[in-house]
């Protein structure tokens, strides 16, 4: 099982903890990481946007002028693509961008992901983190652990001060270890956690609480 160095609040050592190795020590596999990535990124898209096309714009009953004899090229409307204030070729409709993934297909990339953070030196757990709801407490927290990349603050339910705490630091970006996504993990350099949040993900991505889903 692989292990990894606990952390206090304060940047001093706290033990070491082991870490399930179906989780945290899954080899990396970029293709399914990129599935899942796009997969989460289409489905945060609210497909709304939408233009006329020249059959629903207004006006343009009838031809500007006559088709010959003018020296104008042939127009039959004004609300024509190619005319000011005229239908758009193509117009974009709302649609859903909506992409499905298999169930273990976006739970091995997220234990790849993990796993890559893990190997990669990137992963550090903190002991607890109790702090007050102000952005200085958490701003000491980061200070004493060093990091200044962007950061993923993995929490479990019911951590509302730190998270609150960690709103207007600009680097930080926060996710509930009950639903972790897998663009998260990768879109941030340093994922910072705690061990109860550890634990969490462990139960939920556990190869036999996988199966006795």
């Amino acid at each position: 099982m692989p292990t990894i160095k606990i952390y206090k609040q304060d940047g001093t050592s706290a033990g070491t903890m082991e870490l399930d190795d179906s989780v945290f020590g899954v080899e990396y596999n970029e293709a399914v990481i990129h599935q899942a990535v796009v997969a989460q990124m289409a489905n945060a898209r609210q497909g709304t946007k939408s233009t006329l096309t020249r059959t629903e714009v207004t006006g343009g009953g009838r031809k500007p002028w006559r088709q010959k004899g003018t020296g104008n090229a042939r127009q039959g409307s004004i609300r024509a693509p190619q005319w000011k204030g005229g239908g758009v070729v193509f117009a974009p409709k709302p649609r859903s961008f909506r992409k499905k993934i298999n169930k273990l297909v976006r739970i091995n990339a997220i234990t790849s992901a993990l796993s890559a953070k893990l190997s990669d030196g990137n992963l550090i757990v903190l002991d607890k983190l109790d702090i007050e709801p102000k952005t200085k407490n958490m701003a000491a927290v980061l200070k004493a652990l060093k990091v200044e990349s962007r950061v993923l603050l993995v929490l479990p339910n019911g951590s509302e001060n730190a998270l609150r705490a960690s709103n207007n630091i600009p680097n930080v970006r926060t996710a509930a270890s009950e639903q972790l996504g897998v663009y998260d993990i990768v879109a941030n350099a340093v994922m910072l956690t705690t061990v109860d949040a550890i634990k969490a993900i462990e139960q939920k991505y556990t190869v036999k609480e996988v199966a006795a889903q």
